[in-house]
């Protein structure tokens, strides 16, 4: 096992970069992963795990290293001895347009990622940089681009169109939806809790983190996602607006002479939790507060009240729901948000047990409730192994077959 061939994970965010090792086979099991996180931040930091999950290595980041994140995690991998043992690579990529599969990292496929750049700035750059820069120091190990917005690629016609002048559309302005990769893990999760609604039945799933959106499914098909062109839209998130009048950017211009920049900068780093509560854009700090500030309390509100009034419009956009599904770091872990966004939803069948909620249980439904309603951890880097595995596995077995 200690030459056993291994499978890299990538996850590129805008204020991280998570990493896994995957033994290459049909368990895929995990031997290790870390992160670099807090970057655009005064100390990014970069923490390693073993599998189990205990952490035995954490470095801030120097000031030169701050300046360039990617290229200090390419070469702190390049030190462990599991980067010898790579045979295949597997990124995260939020932003791939028309893209209804996973795709070779390719000269081509990556001219085509800088062309669409700008569809994602805040993520798209740092993972090009990514894959580029193993291109280069692995040549001879394959790629593989896992894109988010391939789980939403079968929407219906009518979810996807934006009521603006046709011709943008052959330019490429259509709602995509994101973090697909999770939602898509998330049903094979509900396939394996043998729950009907993952194949047969209505699910509206929550991915509810720094970035939040849900997605409406129909027998197993993304039918209807609150993100849009890019992951700035949709539901309240960290530091992220979600949806707005689009007159504020006039109004905003003329009033505040403000610069398309600074408002993509404000859209993106200053709103959100952060920008109601001018506090903090981690709910749990906000809930720590909410009970002497207002401003925390009415940043807890605005989100629960845009996620229930989501799930109301994709019930009908479902005719009906049959399972609700909470995940991310905010729906697998605050109960009380989760309490507090299934209130007032009992006649859509939604009815949340708060003995079961509070104890963290997998299914916090009520008994007998018409909805099932659920709690299932997220893993997007086990899915990109798994998109990483059914690539290039099959072919690999064969060859050592031979």
């Amino acid at each position: 096992m200690l030459n056993a061939p291994l499978i890299l994970t990538l996850n590129g965010g805008s204020s991280s970069i998570r990493f896994a090792f995957y033994g290459a086979g049909e368990s895929l099991a995990r031997l290790c992963h870390g992160k670099v996180e807090g970057l655009g931040l005064a100390e990014p930091r970069l923490s390693f795990a073993a599998s189990g999950g205990e952490v035995v290595e954490s470095l801030l980041l120097s000031a030169a290293d701050r300046k360039a994140p990617v290229t200090f995690l390419l070469e702190w991998l390049a030190s462990r001895p599991e980067f010898d043992r790579i045979e295949a690579i597997g990124h995260r990529v939020v932003h791939g347009m028309g893209q209804t599969q996973p795709e070779v990292v390719t000269t081509q496929l990556l001219s085509e990622l800088h062309r669409i750049r700008l569809c994602d700035p805040q993520h798209l750059p740092r993972e090009i940089e990514l894959m580029e820069l193993l291109r280069r120091r692995l040549p001879e190990v394959p790629q593989l681009a896992c894109f988010d917005t391939a789980f939403h690629s079968g929407m219906p016609r009518v979810a996807t169109l934006f009521p603006i002048p046709r011709r943008f559309e052959s330019k490429g302005v259509r709602r995509y939806g994101f973090h697909g990769l999770s939602y898509a893990y998330l049903l094979e999760q509900l396939q394996h809790l043998n729950d009907p609604a993952a194949s047969i039945g209505r699910v509206i799933l929550a991915h509810l983190g720094s970035g939040a959106s849900m997605a409406a499914v129909l027998n197993g098909r993304s039918v209807d996602t609150s993100m849009g062109f890019t992951p700035t839209s949709g539901l309240v998130m960290s530091t992220r607006s979600g949806d707005l009048d689009p007159g504020l950017v006039r109004f905003l211009a003329r009033t505040e002479g403000m610069t398309m920049h600074q408002f993509d900068q404000m859209v993106n780093h200053e709103s959100g939790l952060l920008g109601i509560s001018e506090t903090s854009p981690d709910i749990r700090d906000l809930l720590k507060t909410e009970a002497k500030d207002p401003r925390a309390a009415e940043a807890v509100a605005l989100f629960c009240y845009q996620a229930r009034k989501c799930i109301g419009s994709f019930a009908a956009a479902l005719g009906g729901l049959d399972t609700l599904v909470f995940s991310g770091g905010i729906g697998e872990h605050q109960a009380c948000i989760r309490t507090r966004i299934c209130e007032g939803l009992s006649f859509l069948g939604i009815e949340v047990d708060p003995t079961l909620n509070a104890a963290g249980e997998g299914l916090i439904s009520r008994p007998g409730a018409r909805v099932s309603v659920r709690v299932i951890a997220t893993d997007e880097e086990l899915m990109i192994a798994r998109s990483v595995w059914r690539a290039w596995g099959a072919s690999r077995l064969r060859m050592e077959l031979a």
